[in-house]
């Protein structure tokens, strides 16, 4: 039953019939190996050319490797809860429409508001970071142009309003082709990684790696002080260490937001073609991939370079990969580095874009935002949310600072990680009987290690970045009540309207 008010669940059935209404109908395109290529696209960014020398030296030292494992076996945990509720529920919304159907209309409400902050900001933010980058690359080729320019003593990024622009054409012509565009500069993306993985083993000294937990060094590497610190040393007075096994569990707290957005491929579960088989393998695929990237690097660049001339200097400037090399002799790497990092952030935006649209798509057939935006057009994508999105988006990343509002990103995704984890177990208990194209082993420990994972990093945050969560989500609520709940689809039925004949059903292939 449906239930009353703020509590109201949507059923598994109604999810998946509404799929079918005409109007509202995205085009089923999407392979294990396109779901694959959109996660692997979105996880590699810039990060795997910055954050890990950086987390080297200030942190973890030589066993950044190891940091990178514990923080893929966390991941790994809320990807397992992702894979089971995407094969059980294959509408687009991700966490969204998931939480819908277990927590009720309030929570998902306030999920899928999360899920606005965590693309918006991230896609605006990266966009900005591709811009840097694309002025660097020209400047390489010989043409040295800024990507932005003052007009009224604002400053204008063109380089991201290129780019989100052209992206949002993409998108609107269709998921297909965003795919293959994005399974292009993917490939090139991973070409450059591990030209940098095969050409740095050639400079390792293997003393590099010893003490590969180097010993512990007191101090406030984790932060600064008032709201600047970890809501954990807020709590518990404690300042953090550098390196030693704190510092090593730090690190991990660190990198894990390396592997933020493999969550995204759960919102294409809707345009998938078998998504019950696609969806798990195209999000377990994908983090199995970035995770072996990922440790591969930090191992080369920890075995090129002492850990300790990694660290972040006095004047705040920051360790690269293009460091170690460049101290090798190896200065066109730099060059690579930067193409590689331009790639990456290309496809970045790309994919959060796309989960963006995605979210808000089934959001707007629910009727907690205006339905008229879930109309989709002759290519069958949701055209109007995806201009309304581009522009957005081109706004904040063309005419504004990303600033700190990136670690939002980071605590909306982790409270994401969190209810989807939970929802698992709710699911278990309210509707066994469902069909499930993959199970979650080992319930209920896996979700409940999940859910205490992701609970620890998010206490690794600073204060301030959850006081900016705390406040984006009040805004959510007084839109939710002053709109989205007089509005609800479910709300104005009274009941979930279930079609007579059931829709899950399990996949025929061998």
């Amino acid at each position: 039953m449906p239930g009353n008010g703020l509590w109201r669940t949507k059923s598994i059935e109604q999810s998946i019939a509404d799929t079918d209404e005409p109007d509202t109908k995205l085009r089923k395109d999407l392979t294990a190996w396109d779901l694959t290529v959109f996660g692997v696209a979105v996880v590699i960014g810039a990060g795997i050319f910055t954050l890990t020398a950086r987390t080297a030296g200030d942190l973890a030292g030589p066993s950044v490797s190891l940091a990178f494992v514990l923080a893929a076996i966390a991941c790994a945990l809320a990807a397992l809860c992702y894979a089971e509720f995407a094969s059980t529920v294959p509408v687009a919304g991700s966490a969204y429409t998931f939480s819908y159907a277990t927590f009720g209309e309030f929570v998902a409400w306030i999920i899928g508001w999360d899920l606005i902050l965590e693309f918006a900001v991230g896609s605006a933010a990266v966009a900005k970071g591709w811009s840097i980058y694309l002025q660097t690359v020209l400047k390489y080729l010989g043409v040295n142009v800024k990507t932005s320019f003052l007009v009224g003593g604002h400053e204008v990024d063109w380089g991201a309003l290129l780019l989100v622009g052209t992206l949002t054409v993409l998108l609107i012509v269709g998921t297909k082709l965003s795919s293959r565009v994005s399974a292009v500069i993917t490939a090139v993306k991973v070409a450059v990684v591990l030209l940098v993985i095969v050409l740095g083993i050639g400079y390792i000294n293997t003393e590099n790696y010893s003490p590969y937990v180097p010993p512990a060094a007191e101090g406030a590497a984790a932060g600064g002080t008032g709201l600047e610190q970890s809501l954990f040393s807020l709590i518990t007075g404690y300042s953090g260490s550098t390196y030693g096994v704190l510092g090593l569990l730090a690190a991990a707290s660190l990198v894990f937001f390396a592997f933020i957005g493999f969550d995204v491929v759960a919102t294409t579960a809707e345009e998938t073609k078998n998504p019950q088989r696609a969806v798990p393998r195209g999000i377990l695929g994908s983090l199995a991939i970035v995770t072996v990237l990922y440790v591969a690097v930090s191992l080369v660049i920890t075995g090129m370079l002492p850990y300790d001339k990694l660290k972040t200097q006095p004047d705040g400037t920051r360790a690269t990969l293009a460091t170690a090399f460049a101290d090798n002799g190896v200065d066109w790497a730099a060059t690579v580095i930067s193409v590689g990092a331009l790639a990456g952030l290309t496809t970045v935006v790309m994919v959060l874009m796309l989960g963006q649209t995605r979210v808000l798509f089934a959001m707007s057939r629910d009727g907690l935002l205006p339905r008229s935006l879930a109309k989709t057009g002759s290519h069958g994508t949701p055209v109007k949310i995806t201009l309304i999105i581009g522009v957005l988006i081109a706004v904040a990343a063309g005419f504004f600072p990303a600033g700190k509002l990136e670690e939002m990103v980071n605590v909306g995704t982790l409270f994401a990680f969190v209810l989807v984890s939970a929802g698992v177990l709710v699911l278990r208990k309210t509707r066994p009987d469902l069909p499930r194209g993959f199970r979650v082993p080992w319930v209920p420990l896996v979700p409940i290690l999940a859910i205490a994972a992701c609970l620890w990093l998010m206490l690794n945050l600073t204060a301030l970045t959850w006081v900016r969560f705390l406040i984006w989500m009040v805004i959510g609520v007084v839109v939710y009540f002053a709109y989205s709940r007089s509005h609800s689809v479910l709300g104005r039925t009274g009941h979930a309207e279930v079609r007579p004949e059931p829709v899950i059903k399990r996949d025929e292939e061998p």
